[in-house]
């Protein structure tokens, strides 16, 4: 299977499992943002993915085609994160070519990074240094030579999803790990969600609601990973308080993307 196609794969398995609390699946839509949207993402964000793993392009072009694409439906920001993984990880082939492509990225990557932006609404943290949020960071960006890695080290400490670039797919590699030798059927992916969920306060939830909301959405997670609590019970739950564990979904499709690539057969998975 090509990369590109288990990039577009890994997007729909994980959004179609059930239940991952607070977020879309096939059993919860949004007001404005529905299953549908993420569907048509996984579909429209194809030629991107081809253009990466041809190498036609850089990785901040690759990243700002995504997001144009995806940007014809009304669905929002539905994978903007997701794409911050995908694309090295479809670059090098792999972690360890991942980590080459993210070390070799230019002052263009992160001007056509930061152009992606006036496309979405991405929460991102502010530093003293740089706002990614405000326009006249750009001519920052030129000035000081900054590279896609430098932009993305700047969000790193407070953005997990960022902090895979520099600690080697660490999340995403557990999420690949334990989907390659689970042996729980069609429900593998929602237990490897978990076992991030459970351990790992996720910054998206920080972002929008504190760090108090995120400790609490770990705290439930362990009750259900437990057995003491109901999965849906939390997932309604999450949904009424307007939780959603955006940044561990992201990561969750990266390492499914890396199990994909090395050999975990979904279907035989979702038969069992």
């Amino acid at each position: 299977m090509r990369r590109s196609e288990c990039a577009q794969i890994a997007m729909m398995l994980e959004v179609c499992a059930y239940p991952k609390p607070g977020n879309v699946d096939r059993c919860h839509d949004y007001d404005d943002t529905w299953l549908e949207h993420f569907l048509a993402s996984a579909i429209l964000a194809r030629p991107a993915f081809v253009t990466a793993e041809t190498g036609a392009a850089g990785m901040g072009a690759c990243i700002k085609e995504a997001v144009s694409l995806t940007a014809v439906h009304r669905g929002g920001n539905t994978h903007f994160g997701a794409y911050l993984l995908l694309f090295p990880l479809i670059m090098g082939d792999g972690i360890a070519g991942a980590q080459t492509v993210i070390a070799e990225t230019t002052t263009d990557d992160a001007l056509r990074f930061y152009e992606a932006f006036a496309l979405t609404e991405v929460r991102m943290n502010k530093t003293d240094d740089l706002d990614v949020n405000d326009p006249e960071s750009a001519q920052h960006i030129r000035d000081e030579g900054l590279t896609l890695r430098d932009i993305i080290s700047y969000s790193a400490p407070g953005d997990m999803v960022c902090r895979e670039w520099s600690n080697g797919f660490a999340l995403s590699r557990r999420v690949a790990d334990y989907l390659l030798s689970a042996p729980n059927g069609k429900q593998a992916i929602v237990r490897a969600f978990f076992s991030l969920l459970e351990s790992e306060p996720d910054t998206f939830i920080i972002k929008k609601l504190g760090r108090e909301a995120a400790e609490w959405t770990m705290a439930r997670a362990q009750e259900v990973c437990r057995g003491i609590y109901a999965a849906e019970e939390f997932d309604e739950e999450c949904l009424e308080r307007g939780i959603n564990p955006g940044s561990i979904a992201d990561i969750t499709i990266a390492g499914i993307y890396l199990a994909l690539r090395e050999g975990w057969d979904w279907e035989s998975c979702r038969r069992a």
